[in-house]
């Protein structure tokens, strides 16, 4: 069990080290033509391209993590993230929707959609949880 534990540890704890990583090249593929490099599209493409390989492995890190959770939990995880996906593509859609057709007063930005993701799915992560234990 003490193992299990310890595995797990290490598992959350690399895949928050891809996931910080993935958000800082972000970061700097987003803000490094305004104010370090001034417009070098390599260095733009470069950055970009390092970001995109983050995601790869921090999305290689959420699977390698959820494959080490007992039938439950990834029940569990496997509702929400269908909750959450399917709340993603109905209300983004809307959403966009809305925006395209200038109904909302402000830009359908991709960052509103991934915040309500992230958002639905804890919150049917939560639901999940207490349903099931």
């Amino acid at each position: 069990m003490e193992t299990m534990k310890l595995e797990r540890k290490k598992r959350l704890r690399k895949l928050a080290i891809w996931s910080w990583s993935w958000v800082a090249t972000l970061m700097i593929a987003t803000f490094g033509p305004m104010f370090i490099w001034e417009g070098n599209a390599f260095l733009t493409y470069f950055f970009i391209a390092i970001n995109l390989a983050n995601g790869v492995l921090m999305i290689l890190a959420n699977r390698n993590l959820f494959n080490h959770f007992d039938e439950l939990e990834k029940k569990i995880h496997l509702e929400s993230m269908a909750i959450s996906l399917g709340l993603g593509i109905v209300v983004g859609i809307t959403f966009s929707l809305l925006g395209t057709l200038h109904l909302i007063p402000f830009e359908a930005d991709i960052s509103f959609l991934v915040m309500f993701i992230a958002i639905s799915y804890m919150i049917a992560l939560s639901i999940s949880k207490k349903r099931f234990k």
